[in-house]
């Protein structure tokens, strides 16, 4: 039987997306070992498009949720599989229950919320040594002594161009004959993150004059920034605000030239999927959650303000966003173009 590891993996796209750059580590070393991962119901179309993941288990709770009796029968399912490891993502108590339960026999995490009695392969979080998220899943994929690696695997996601194409009948849409922009500009986090609207639209505006197709992206609570976008550019672009499922939304950004971004689930997803892009970050900094990929161009304002990591701007002005003009993105998207 060949050895297997359980992950529980996190809650957020974005995580998820990174998550797979630890898959990719743990199949380029042990290629027989199959892995198994714990996540959200939402996450489920992003681990079907990561071949290193074998099988995705859904945790049926709500984000935040404790849900003792459903993660402990999922747990007990769990144990007749026999994982030699598990591999706990997230640093909550919560979040080590099931591997426990399942009795992993290696339970491997960073200490946090009183876990000790949940892991026997605990580890310590240094910050300054692993500044990036993506770099704390790969620490916990190495031996508990062994350096932190110098470059890591990317994230790269499966996409279908004939999935991408239904969807794009399904909405009345043909492939495209030229070059697309793609705008993400949504965040689920909160405002603090999201770049105005009437900026994404000056980009548009002057990609559109350029005979460039401009496809906006987001779920459904992005459609109220979608529609204001689409409002502002005489409805010149391709809204998909709310009308496209997760699934379908990657199959069509794989489509695109290059994507503008905000710091989110989606900007990940891009950068997966191997589309240039222009990553606008305000409330977050870039060396925490940066795009894994070579020719992702950043632009952050570094203000003493900022990063803040509130939701909203607790000064009320939202300058790390609103003094980062559309004239720089368009400087960015050039630079990549030329």
């Amino acid at each position: 039987m060949a050895e297997r590891i359980l992950v529980v993996g996190p809650a957020w796209i974005g995580d998820m997306v990174m998550a797979q750059s630890l898959f990719k580590l743990i199949k380029q070393r042990r290629p027989q070992v199959q892995i198994d991962v714990v996540a959200p119901a939402w996450t489920e179309s992003l681990l079907a498009r990561m071949p290193e993941v074998a099988q995705a288990f859904s945790l049926p709770v709500g984000h935040g949720d404790l849900a003792l009796g459903t993660r402990w029968k999922l747990g007990r399912r769990l144990r007749e599989r026999d994982y030699e490891q598990a591999i706990i993502l997230p640093n909550s108590l919560k979040s080590a229950l099931i591997p426990f339960v399942a009795s992993v026999r290696r339970r491997t995490g960073f200490l946090g919320e009183y876990r000790w009695g949940l892991l026997n392969d605990v580890r310590r979080l240094d910050k300054k040594m692993l500044p990036r998220r993506v770099d704390t899943y790969i620490a916990l994929g190495l031996d508990k002594e062994e350096p932190m690696l110098t470059s890591i695997p990317q994230p790269t996601l499966n996409a279908s161009r004939s999935d991408a194409h239904a969807a794009l009948t399904r909405l009345g849409q043909e492939l495209p004959s030229g070059p697309v922009l793609g705008m993400c500009p949504g965040a689920e986090y909160g405002p603090a993150k999201r770049w105005p609207a009437s900026y994404f639209a000056q980009v548009a505006s002057a990609q559109l004059a350029r005979g460039w197709q401009v496809w906006l992206f987001g779920s459904g609570k992005d459609v109220p920034i979608t529609e204001e976008i689409q409002a502002l550019t005489d409805s010149r672009c391709l809204n998909l605000g709310g009308r496209t499922s997760l699934d379908e939304c990657i199959n069509l950004m794989s489509l695109v030239t290059t994507v503008v971004t905000n710091d989110s689930g989606l900007m990940h997803v891009a950068a997966s999927l191997d589309r240039d892009l222009v990553a606008v970050y305000g409330c977050t900094s870039p060396e925490h959650n940066p795009p894994l990929h070579p020719r992702a161009r950043i632009l952050y304002l570094g203000l003493d303000c900022s990063p803040c990591y509130q939701r909203e701007c607790p000064l009320e002005h939202l300058n790390c966003l609103r003094q980062l003009r559309p004239a720089q993105v368009l400087e960015s998207l050039d630079a990549q173009v030329s």
